[in-house]
């Protein structure tokens, strides 16, 4: 297998040592270091396929696949003598809320007397069954971004981690517009795929589809970046980056064009135009002033375009149909459902959610529980009952409390820090390809607001792959002659 000799380096996950086990036992290593790192590509792309996988069974299959994955790194790790968990710390926050999850489901308080009836003892989580599924579930992420992390040990892993990630977008995106130009029935390709304009490609919900391309969009956006290889990469990454925001336009997904503009902005930011200009010496308060005066007024000018060419653009390729969906926006936030008094607007479902959140302030209802915990402020018919919050933000409040969101913090913290030194490092692609997963990222983090796409599988997992793109740092190179000692 040509990945087998590939040389390991001085960074390489757990730190290489000279006690490499010889012959067949290294040659098994080596294979078994190849054959996880490639099997969590082919994760990454068959989870895209039925629907972002949102069925329980198809949940089940990764989650499964992932776990014999981990498994198997476990194996070579201990074969191969490099076993270390130092650089998979930045995981720790993200291990103890899967924990606290978990506890959220143990019974702990005695519940009502009733006569007649055995005693019963309740959970924190008002859905503990649910709960643990959850629990599982952010296990199984942890695992296949850890494995990431590990095994993407290389540039040319680092590329291929990058081509897959893009690759889904794409051929989402491809799907997604010949559905809309050629779909007649229900069908086309995958059964539950129904012509009713609510769905984009292989999602039934446009939005989830928003938050695909928007990672995809953005990872594929700072690679444009890169100062070496330029003109090839305009030549091919920029028609990709059209296409994605061209058919992000036509999914017609309010959220994801506006999480789209907020990249551009962001990615904006990020680029410090005034790099590409000399500064006058700031000796005096004049020539410091004239800097910020012109730095800012640069910033204005770059905006205000960004954001005039961004609603041309979007007028233009989504037509009547998008603009009329934004103007309709309202509506979504305060219309009153066909069911009499249902208030499944977002004013009203935040608005309960807020008092389930005020009710239980410190462990919240636990993760999987909202959609029972919401019915006792829900204050409505009971026809329809608010499955999610439509903000991550409000759901995380309401179903961890201050202590899930104390650890949800606590990640971002690590992250951050651990970013700002691959954004310092001399490798221009590696800063290029921290910078598109971090607008990828900003993208979700937008959306999030509106919607709740990362409780689509598949889409957990692309941000799990635009984490681990933004964590890589360069590493120097060492054969493996001398790792074999």
């Amino acid at each position: 297998m040509k990945e087998a000799a590939e040389p390991f380096t001085s960074g390489h996950r757990r730190g290489i040592g000279n006690n490499v086990a010889p012959g067949a036992l290294a040659r098994l290593a080596r294979f078994l270091d190849c054959a996880i790192f490639y099997g969590v590509l082919v994760v990454i792309v068959v989870t895209a396929i039925p629907y972002g996988t949102v069925q329980p069974w198809w949940v089940a299959f990764f989650e499964c696949l992932v776990f014999v994955l981990g498994m198997l790194g476990i194996v070579e790790g201990l074969m191969a003598g490099r076993w270390s968990i130092k650089e998979l710390s930045i995981a720790t926050p993200l291990v103890l809320l899967a924990l606290f999850i978990l506890f959220q489901s143990v019974p702990l308080f005695a519940g009502p007397d009733n006569p007649g009836l055995p005693k019963l003892t309740l959970a924190i989580s008002a859905d503990p069954y649910n709960t643990r599924l959850v629990a599982v579930r952010l296990f199984a992420l942890i695992i296949a971004g850890g494995l990431l992390l590990i095994y993407t040990s290389s540039t040319r892993r680092l590329r291929a981690l990058i081509f897959v990630v893009i690759g889904v977008g794409l051929a989402s995106a491809l799907f997604g517009v010949v559905r809309k130009y050629f779909q007649q029935g229900p069908g086309f390709l995958l059964p539950a795929l129904i012509k009713d304009g609510r769905g984009f490609a292989q999602f039934i919900n446009r939005n989830h589809f928003g938050f695909l391309l928007e990672m995809t969009w953005g990872l594929t956006l700072g690679l444009l970046f890169t100062k070496n290889g330029v003109r090839r990469r305009i030549f091919v990454v920029l028609p990709i980056a059209a296409f994605l925001w061209i058919a992000l336009i036509l999914s017609n997904s309010r959220g994801g064009i506006v999480a789209s503009l907020g990249q551009l902005l962001f990615l904006g930011v990020l680029l410090d135009p005034l790099r590409h200009f000399d500064k006058r010496p700031a000796v005096t308060a004049w020539n410091r002033f004239r800097n910020f005066a012109g730095g800012l007024a640069l910033r204005v000018i770059l905006i205000v375009g960004m954001v005039v060419l961004f609603a041309y653009g979007v007028a233009w390729v989504g037509g009547e149909s998008v603009v009329k969906n934004f103007q309709m926006a309202e509506y979504s936030f305060n219309e009153q459902s066909n069911y009499g008094r249902a208030n499944t607007s977002r004013n009203e479902i935040w608005s309960s959610t807020w008092k389930l959140i005020k009710a239980h302030p410190v462990a919240g209802v636990g993760f999987g529980g909202y959609w029972i915990g919401i019915t006792r402020y829900h204050d409505a018919t009971g026809d329809l009952t608010p499955q999610e919050a439509h903000n991550d933000y409000l759901e995380l409040l309401a179903s961890g409390g201050v202590i899930g969101c104390m650890l949800v913090i606590w990640f971002v913290v690590l992250f951050v820090t651990r970013v700002r030194q691959t954004l310092r490092a001399p490798e221009p692609f590696y800063r290029a390809a921290a910078l598109g997963a971090l607008v990828g990222i900003f993208g979700v983090i937008i959306h999030s607001f509106l919607d709740f796409g990362l409780h689509v599988t598949s889409n957990a997992v692309i941000l799990c792959a635009l984490i681990v793109i933004a964590l890589q740092r360069p590493h120097e190179t060492i054969s493996i002659k001398e790792t074999a000692g």
